[in-house]
């Protein structure tokens, strides 16, 4: 559900080079072991992609959950110090140094505030009047907002009639949902509206990474750790200002809070890092298709929220026009 700390283009420039290195071998038992090994592999990152579209998809649960004990920023801070201190338990256990210097960390804390700390609170304020299953859908616009910025902020991303396409048939997903024949009526446009604000924020943070961060020393594990540890800095500050100290820890919200920290937003990074190092990038990010299903699956079946035939029916058209907007993307990667 939330970004990567690093470009994707740095994750991806493994893949190349490891094709190459095993294409130039020659036909050994060494070369029968690796292909034994991958074709494990692949089972394994299937189960993998499973499981972190599980997790990602009941995000949306765990924070409506959260908010029903603790203050939208509360649970935001949660969420990011829990993941902190996963990424920092995987870093001390490799042994890794967080990144250095004063440029990488300034530059961290506006990667923070644009893919942690900004879209984390506003989804937890539009939980607060907003079913769960609506939030997920509207994370899943967050292609079709990437897609349209980088026409503008990166000059390699040309726009093309299918792109066009997309963009346009994601935008009406989106009118779907919200059923606008109706005059969105049942709709609440503050929470929606604060949903919608949320996605926005992962792909200008996306495109910020890229121009700043793109070659900076360190592993993806140690930039994200770094970029939690900021984001839980801000929060905390902004947590202390604006809301009052929790005055019980009820069980379930408690749980939810510690689950969306260490398990959606730690530990599933460091499952899609993996993924993007085994896969590619263009195979990892299709997790972004399955949340939105599952999300509104969890929201109907544990908290029994209302399910209309348009918010299914939308979802399905925004995936598919988010799809549309990264075929492009997409045949440009190398095999």
């Amino acid at each position: 559900m939330s970004a990567p700390a690093t470009p994707r283009p740095t994750l991806a420039a493994s893949s190349p080079a490891t094709a190459s290195a095993t294409a130039t071998t020659t036909p050994t038992a060494a070369t029968t072991t690796t292909t034994t090994s991958r074709r494990r592999g692949l089972l394994d990152w299937r189960v993998r992609f499973a499981i972190l579209s599980v997790i990602w998809g009941f995000s949306f649960l765990l924070i409506k959950v959260g908010t029903e004990a603790f203050a939208p920023f509360q649970v935001a801070l949660g969420r990011v110090l829990f993941g902190a201190l996963a990424l920092l338990a995987v870093l001390l256990v490799r042994r890794e140094p967080l990144p250095r210097g004063l440029r990488t960390w300034g530059h961290l804390t506006v990667a923070a505030l644009l893919l942690n700390t900004a879209p984390f609170s506003l989804f937890a304020y539009a939980e607060l009047s907003i079913p769960s299953s609506l939030a997920g859908i509207c994370n899943a616009t967050s292609p079709l907002w990437g897609m349209a910025l980088s026409l503008v902020a990166l000059s390699e991303d040309r726009p093309t009639r299918r792109r066009f396409a997309g963009l346009g048939l994601g935008f009406l997903g989106v009118l779907t949902v919200l059923g606008a024949w109706n005059g969105f009526s049942g709709v609440d446009a503050k929470g929606t509206a604060f949903a919608l604000l949320a996605s926005l924020c992962y792909p200008v943070g996306w495109i910020y990474v890229r121009r700043t961060l793109a070659g900076t020393p360190g592993s993806p594990v140690a930039l994200t750790g770094g970029q939690l540890m900021v984001s839980t800095l801000q929060l905390a500050l902004v947590s202390a200002l604006f809301t009052s100290a929790p005055t019980s820890f009820p069980l379930w919200p408690t749980l939810s809070v510690v689950a969306l920290g260490a398990l959606g937003t730690g530990m599933a990074l460091q499952m899609q890092y993996g993924l993007v190092t085994e896969v590619g990038p263009t195979t990892a990010q299709m997790v972004t298709y399955f949340i939105p299903v599952i999300a509104t699956t969890a929201g109907v079946l544990v908290l029994g929220e209302q399910l209309h035939w348009n918010t299914p029916v939308g979802a399905a058209i925004v995936l598919a026009g988010a799809a549309l907007t990264q075929t492009r993307a997409a045949a440009r990667k190398p095999a």
